[in-house]
């Protein structure tokens, strides 16, 4: 029962906190998921995310914290079997899956819902 509560605080305490430099600073949200993604990776290889995530379970690893870490642990593992070449294939092999689940997915919906452009 405990992980569940972790990870709803620790996830919610991410949320808070991009909120907040959402609206007190003037970065764009773009600048923000580049910012989580690029810190989710340094956190990585650092190793400081592996014991965040034990910790907080899916409150850590499913936002773009997660992702982050995610292309980290891929370019490791890439340049320990391939060398130099792994700095620019490992990111893409490991993510593939999250990725093109995240396009089918918002295909689908976008199906269902008929989104329109915004005026």
């Amino acid at each position: 029962m405990m992980d569940y509560v972790n990870a709803f605080w620790v996830g919610g305490l991410i949320c808070a906190l991009v909120q907040i430099l959402m609206e007190k600073t003037k970065m764009l949200p773009g600048r923000i998921m580049v910012l989580l993604v690029c810190s989710g990776a340094v956190l990585g290889a650092i190793q400081l995310y592996e014991p965040f995530m034990e910790f907080a379970g899916a409150g850590a690893s499913v936002p773009l914290l997660g992702f982050g870490n995610t292309l980290w642990k891929g370019i490791q593992k890439a340049v320990d079997s391939d060398g130099f070449l792994g700095i620019f294939m490992g990111g893409f092999t490991a993510s593939a899956v999250g990725i093109s689940a995240a396009l089918i997915f918002g295909y689908l919906a976008s199906l269902v819902f008929q989104p329109k452009m915004k005026k």
